[in-house]
């Protein structure tokens, strides 16, 4: 694939400042035929920040397209490791991943493959990234952060490592992409660029922040908290109160995912109802994961709703929920239907075990049970079948403290651990695939199997038994936390790092101290979660306004960048609302209480209110918001309403409703 021109043609100027910036070889790179450039550096902050601003005269007699890139150094890295938060972690995909996305290959290790999106340099867009800002290390570290937008546009963010060792980290201004644009197709995109266009005596200033940094790779903690503290004065815009979102949330997952016959929580809605009838109902996706996209989490949301809302039911019979379109919500369904319906939902899933006593993975209305969306024939995903066991237990004692039995709840939550306990590895690998005739691991690679620890501990009151396992696998899991690289989580990313494994970490972790109350696993909680808010965006993303997003005055701050491979927003972090609050709790540290009270004020926004807002219906959330160009233009909306999406929400308005003390 041909790169389109380059209309940067000048050579590198260094600039000379005095300071540890000399180190680092800061650069302003502009074609010094026509540009007159001036740099001045500002007071390092406590986080070891050094604010430098360029301004750039245009000294050509007539309009020139141009960009100018601003970039540092650091000389002798052998093997770097790289972090573009959100976007770039290490080599970014592992050779064994089948999931293209771009990947970082050393000169010399690997030949450049733009094809298959294999590059030892790398530039992109900084609206893919959840903070602006690129890291390197080598012995020690060095970062670069600048804002989402500049006076000359949308800004540009990468790195490159040359033949010589010397590991370049740099700004665009405006942004480029290279060696090729990844869109979300598995084919690269011819480069995405954007200029300037500079008018003769034209001034503009610009400003990056340079970082120097320690060897350890969580040396970004501070960097990113004070790029935060930058842009989190803004004011938070949720459309509708915690109370009033977790009512729209119950409504719109009972009312538009939830079948009775058999009960089920359909995956998918499409918002446009016509369309989907003309389609037929290929809109609303009739399957329904255990756990996951959809399944035993969000049905006990479901129950959840209903009990606080006074629901007596005992469960097990079908509410109404008949699939029809209607014009308008109605009277509605009152709480013993949220808790009729949650309970038939679960009640469906233990009913249904594979041979080898677990979950099976996903129900469909044209095969029945089966297995996971793994080609490997007969294969059960770890975390899935770990997600659904979880929250089957805090169901089962959400239940008990009613004054209600659910025994059958109980026996398939002892049953799926069995499995996961009898095949666990000697070094506390609890596998990542397994499969559905007798539970023999069939994948021990990536994180995947992390789930099952939070399952295990938290069941020791069922079995204490279960708390050495847990211990285990907490043990051999660690290690993905501490080479901030865990990946493997969700089932169609493969072996991707994602904002899903950061979840199930924190889940993983704070259950384990919950338990133990010892404070290695809660340090490692913490650092679990510091991984996990570099998926979340620390800033507004501007959108055009004449986008949905944009008119909408959407505010990004809070959402989660799914992962490098999926590049949207998504609100799967609400899953762990309640254990960040308690690592906020039980560390003081305010920080984890402020990011969780964005994540769930984000997602307070598009959850359609009535019947036609933002073009959905009453209840309905959208799975994917687009803030970059990636799989959508910019400023789009996925037009379906999924299970995971309204069931996230009505998990953490629960959780925050039961929560006291917290300003939400």
């Amino acid at each position: 694939m041909t790169a389109a021109p380059d209309p940067r043609p000048g050579s590198a100027r260094a600039v000379a400042t005095g300071t540890w910036l000399d180190e680092v070889g800061l650069t302003v790179d502009v074609d010094p035929d026509r540009f007159d450039v001036e740099v001045r550096c500002g007071t390092e902050s406590p986080a070891g920040g050094v604010p430098v601003t360029v301004a750039v005269t245009c000294r050509a007699t007539e309009p020139v397209e141009a960009r100018l890139r601003v970039s540092a150094r650091l000389a002798d890295v052998d093997d770097p490791y790289w972090l573009i938060p959100g976007l770039f972690y290490g080599e970014n995909r592992p050779p064994g991943n089948d999931r293209l996305y771009p990947r970082f290959a050393r000169p010399g290790d690997e030949p450049p493959d733009p094809a298959r999106f294999v590059s030892p340099a790398w530039s992109f867009r900084a609206d893919r990234a959840a903070t602006c800002a690129v890291f390197v290390w080598g012995g020690r570290g060095l970062a670069l952060a600048v804002d989402e937008q500049s006076p000359l546009g949308l800004t540009g963010i990468g790195f490159a490592h040359d033949e010589d060792g010397t590991a370049r980290i740099h700004a665009d201004f405006p942004y480029r992409e290279e060696p090729v644009s990844y869109l979300g197709s598995q084919s690269p995109a011819a480069p995405l660029t954007q200029t300037h266009r500079w008018q003769p005596g034209e001034r503009q200033v610009v400003e990056v922040c340079l970082y120097r940094l320690p060897a350890d790779r969580h040396a970004y903690v501070p960097v990113l908290r004070e790029r935060h503290a930058r842009h989190a004065t803004a004011p938070l815009r949720p459309w509708v109160d915690v109370a009033e979102a977790a009512e729209l949330a119950a409504y719109g997952l009972h009312r538009w995912h939830y079948r009775p016959d058999p009960a089920v929580l359909l995956e998918t809605a499409a918002f446009d109802r016509e369309f989907n009838g003309n389609v037929k109902g290929l809109g609303d996706r009739e399957a329904m994961h255990v756990a996951w996209v959809s399944g035993i989490p969000y049905a006990s949301a479901l129950l959840a709703h209903g009990r606080r809302r006074g629901g007596s039911q005992s469960g097990g019979s079908h509410p109404s929920g008949d699939g029809h379109d209607h014009d308008g919500p109605g009277d509605g369904p009152g709480p013993d239907d949220y808790v009729a319906a949650g309970a038939a939902v679960i009640d469906n899933i233990c009913a249904n075990l594979a041979p080898a006593g677990t979950f099976w993975g996903q129900w469909t209305a044209a095969r029945g049970w089966g297995q996971s969306w793994t080609p490997v024939r007969g294969g059960l995903h770890a975390r899935t079948l770990a997600e659904a066991t979880l929250f089957l237990h805090r169901a089962v004692r959400a239940e008990a403290a009613h004054g209600v039995g659910r025994p059958a709840w109980s026996a398939a939550v002892r049953s799926n651990l069995d499995v996961a306990v009898r095949h666990q590895r000697a070094d506390g690998n609890l596998g990542s695939l397994l499969h559905a005739d007798d539970g023999r691991i069939l994948s021990w690679a990536g994180a995947a199997g992390l789930t099952w620890v939070a399952a295990l501990a938290e069941a020791a009151d069922l079995d204490p038994g279960y708390l050495p396992a847990a211990r285990r696998g907490g043990d051999y899991y660690a290690r993905f936390v501490d080479e901030e690289f865990l990946h493997g989580a969700p089932e169609d990313v493969d072996l991707a790092p994602t904002s899903e494994d950061g979840y199930a970490a924190i889940l993983a972790y704070l259950a384990l101290w919950r338990v133990t109350r010892e404070g290695r696993w809660l340090d490692i909680a913490r650092r679990a979660a510091d991984w996990m808010l570099t998926f979340r965006y620390s800033y507004d993303v501007h959108f055009d306004a004449h986008t949905l997003l944009g008119r909408y005055d959407f505010r990004s701050r809070g959402a989660d960048q799914a992962s490098p491979s999926n590049q949207h927003l998504h609100a799967y972090g609400l899953i762990c609302l309640p254990e960040m609050i308690e690592l906020a709790g039980a560390t003081g540290d305010r920080h984890y209480l402020d990011r969780t009270r964005e994540n769930l004020a984000c997602f307070r926004q598009f959850v359609a209110r009535v019947d036609g807002d933002f073009n959905a219906y009453r209840g309905m959330a959208s799975e994917r918001y687009y803030q970059t160009a990636c799989f959508q233009a910019k400023g789009m909306l996925l037009t379906l309403s999924h299970a995971w999406s309204v069931g996230v929400l009505l998990l953490g308005c629960e959780a925050a409703l039961d929560l006291t003390g917290v300003d939400w």
